[in-house]
């Protein structure tokens, strides 16, 4: 029935807007590259003077712009290349294929006028930010070794709960609310080392984009924010091979053509390798202990023919950490894209992708056979997704298309063994089956008013075999035990759900440099991250929605205003305002039992939660000295019966204030600096407000039932870094490989910025009638300044 009523839906759409285009019209399309290695530029601009609008890339560098019969000019623009201007006369449907090259010194006039045709005021798109890698290689890190993740906090709206956290926090929403994509394939862990590195190897990256709302129809499955981060396609014009060396892993990437300008690949891989040099000093790593990760990441295309070509990507990374020979655990991604970019005609384009993503982790404890424990856990899918463009005009881009996708949950392979009897604990695996089919349009009303709006309809099937419990009514906030059970068949329906997500985007040009913009989205989301420690860490457990867990759903609004300064627009002023109210949010009883627990789902509760802030962003684009500062005004919390008197109460991850700033400044042709300084308010976290000694063992108890009553301190903290590039010439001569040494010192101040605090007591005995002390403990996962030296090529 629904699937009926989206066709009915799609037909109305499109018997409004084809009559438009009965005039005689013909299309220019094409896709637009980099001139020194072929890759496709996402984003770039196709602007027409005589209609004063025009078209940008899509994900794969293909435009399609359609126009009555005439002569026109066309600026073809991407920041950082030099734009370039053709004039045609348009009385036949013609491909042009454009290839920008990058800029030069001597062209900062050039780089202006890029600016101003893709001037932020001007682009519909809100709550959404891209960052270039050449600016994410600029950022001072830990280590000096740049990352696509840590580069992302100093953007509006996004924060983490401290160093060595897993992920990140969009907008008040939590870790588990993102869609992380690396080649459209879902990342269910994005971290290394407990949160200090992602999984994105800069080298093999491309493009960077993250959609905080005004989200468009083709993206669902998480309520706070989509990143998609595209992966490099090769350089299809000659071989390369580029890496770096630092102090914590060393990395290399190849690319070159197959068949020049027809066919490349790229391979990345990283080693860190801190482990290795620790190992003559550290008795722990003598003995066979390890901490080290690795991952590889590669990529093939193939263009068949002018209308078709196909792409192969996979990632495969891994987290070692073992204490001996036989005890630790590992944690990875295994992800694998292929796709299919086809052409129907001059005006409509598809690409077809086949997806598969898998995480798991394994522990095992135990010195022999007969006494020992091991436990492994995973989540894999397959997805199939079809997705269609069709450039109906100048001023209309219709999206339509869906997605199939099936998971296996293998929540816990445990087994147990004492004195050689083993006992399985193992838990149940889960199938389940979401499909999705979207529409939206990006239309242009007048000058002044442009729309996108959408509509996609998900549906979302528990399937057997499986054992599913219904549990007893008990007071909110105590655990609940299962009353009965039920066996279900392979493929039998244990729960289903289905839900409407419409999307909305306007933009109101109110000046040639302002507008004003809004937006509305609803998202479900049908996977759970099931975690209550203070930050997410690979052992956290994903659950599918069921009989008991129903799906989020989350409502955003957000209004902005935008300006860009100046008159070559080189500056950018931007203030949004957002709401998010959420249903069925999860939490947990006090004292849940998360882990290899076959009763989870009776330590589960659910219920309201709320965001809403303000973001603040000012940016110079242009000059020797570039940057941003921004700064958010935001709340997040929760409202769940059981919990905190049934009052609301701030989620883990609510930060009050949160201020970043960003620098870059050229000193000459070789010496560059780069600095960054965040500050943001300490998190919530639950202190007990009274004790009571039992058998002289202190034990702390919270009166008031209340969550996350207490603010740790305030994190700051300031990064600097100095970038020395190679000579250009040698023996007279310019070189043809270039390379670049960083030193980098990250938290200059020595802060001892707070993760957690705890509490303990004395295990000393105490006379009678004496007070039993205790005290609290501040953890600082990096409390000292870190300097770094790490040294990068290209050849």
């Amino acid at each position: 029935m629904y699937c009926k009523i989206f066709s009915v839906f799609l037909l109305v759409l499109l018997s409004v807007l084809i009559p438009v285009t009965a005039q005689v019209k013909y299309t220019i399309n094409g896709t637009i590259r980099d001139a020194a290695n072929g890759e496709a530029l996402i984003g770039a601009t196709v602007y027409i003077k005589e209609i004063k609008g025009g078209a940008s890339t899509n994900e794969y560098g293909f435009y399609s712009i359609t126009l009555p019969p005439g002569t026109y000019t066309l600026d073809i623009s991407y920041i950082g290349y030099q734009p370039v201007e053709k004039t045609l006369t348009l009385d036949q449907n013609i491909q042009l294929p454009v290839e920008l090259s990058a800029e030069t010194q001597q062209l900062e006039e050039v780089v202006v006028k890029a600016e101003i045709e893709q001037a932020n005021a001007q682009n519909i798109e809100m709550s959404t930010n891209k960052l270039e890698m050449k600016t994410i290689l600029k950022i001072p890190t830990l280590f000096g070794e740049s990352d696509v993740l840590r580069s992302l906090l100093l953007l509006p709206g996004v924060s983490t709960v401290g160093e060595g956290a897993s992920g990140y926090n969009a907008r008040g929403g939590s870790v588990g609310q993102n869609l992380i994509l690396m080649d459209e394939a879902p990342v269910y862990n994005s971290s290394h080392l407990f949160g200090f590195f992602s999984v994105f190897n800069p080298d093999a990256v491309k493009d960077t984009k993250l959609f905080k709302g005004g989200i468009p129809s083709r993206y669902g499955g998480r309520l706070a924010s989509i990143l998609d981060v595209r992966m490099k396609e090769g350089n299809s014009k000659r071989f390369e091979a580029s890496g770096g060396i630092g102090s914590v892993f060393s990395r290399l990437a190849l690319e070159g053509p197959i068949i020049k300008d027809k066919a490349s690949f790229i391979v990345a891989a990283r080693r860190s390798y801190i482990d290795v040099l620790a190992r003559p000093f550290v008795p722990i790593l003598k003995e066979g202990g390890a901490l080290n990760f690795y991952d590889l990441t590669m990529k093939a295309n193939y263009n068949i023919n002018r209308k078709n070509r196909v792409y192969l990507s996979g990632y495969f990374g891994r987290d070692v950490f073992r204490f001996d020979k036989t005890q630790g655990f590992n944690w990875g991604n295994a992800t694998s894209t292929l796709r299919w970019n086809h052409l129907f005609n001059e005006r409509l384009f598809s690409n077809l992708t086949l997806l598969y993503s898998k995480y798991d982790y394994a522990l095992q404890f135990g010195k022999d056979d007969r006494n020992r424990f091991s436990w492994n856990s995973s989540i894999s899918n397959v997805i199939l997704k079809p997705q269609f463009t069709y450039f109906i005009n100048s001023n209309n881009e219709l999206n339509f298309g869906g997605d199939v996708t099936y998971y296996t949950f293998e929540p816990a392979n445990a087994v147990g063994t004492t004195n050689g009897k083993a006992v399985d604990i193992s838990l149940e695996r889960k199938y389940n089956l979401e499909l999705a089919l979207y529409m939206g349009n990006h239309t242009k009303l007048t000058d002044a008013v442009s729309l996108e709006y959408g509509l996609r309809y998900s549906y979302f099937n528990a399937l057997g075999p499986g054992t599913v419990y219904t549990y007893n009514d008990t007071i909110p906030g105590v655990r609940r035990t299962p009353v009965s059970s039920r066996t279900y068949g392979s493929g039998e329906t244990i729960a289903s759900y289905g839900n409407w997500e419409p999307r909305f985007s306007f933009k109101w040009q109110t000046s040639p440099v302002s507008s004003v913009k809004g937006s509305y989205n609803r998202m479900v989301q049908y996977l759970h991250l099931i975690s209550n420690t203070t930050a997410s860490n690979p052992l956290d457990v994903w659950n599918p929605s069921s009989n008991n867990i129903k799906p989020q759903l989350g409502d955003q609004y957000a209004l902005g205003y935008f300006r860009d300064i100046g008159e070559s627009r080189a500056y950018e002023f931007s203030v949004e305002g957002y709401f998010r109210a959420t249903q069925n949010h999860i939490d947990y009883i006090d004292g849940a039992d998360l882990l290899i627990n076959r009763y989870l789902e009776g330590d589960l509760l659910s219920g309201q939660g709320r965001a809403y802030g303000l973001e603040f962003y000012f940016q110079k684009k242009t000059g020797r000295l570039t940057g941003w500062a921004s700064y958010t005004l935001g709340r997040s919390e929760l409202k769940v019966n059981g919990i905190n008197r049934n009052e609301w109460y701030e989620t883990r991850y609510n930060q009050t204030h949160n201020l970043k700033l960003a620098a870059f400044y050229d000193i000459n042709s070789r010496w560059s600096a780069s600095a960054n300084f965040i500050f943001t308010s300490g998190t919530p976290t639950t202190f007990p407000t009274s004790r009571y000694i039992q058998q002289g063992i202190l034990i702390p108890y919270n009166v008031n039932d209340s969550r996350n009553n207490v603010h740790i301190a305030d994190y700051h903290r300031l990064d600097i870094a100095f970038r020395l590039e190679g000579k250009k010439m040698k023996n007279g001569k310019e070189r043809k490989n270039s390379d670049y040494w960083v030193f980098s010192l990250y938290n200059v101040c020595a802060r001892k910025n707070p993760f957690s605090v705890y509490f303990s007591q004395t295990d000393q005995r105490i006379p009678a009638g004496q007070p039993l002390p205790s005290s609290a403990t501040q953890l600082s996962i990096i409390g000292t300044i870190v300097p770094s030296v790490s040294y990068n090529f290209k050849f």
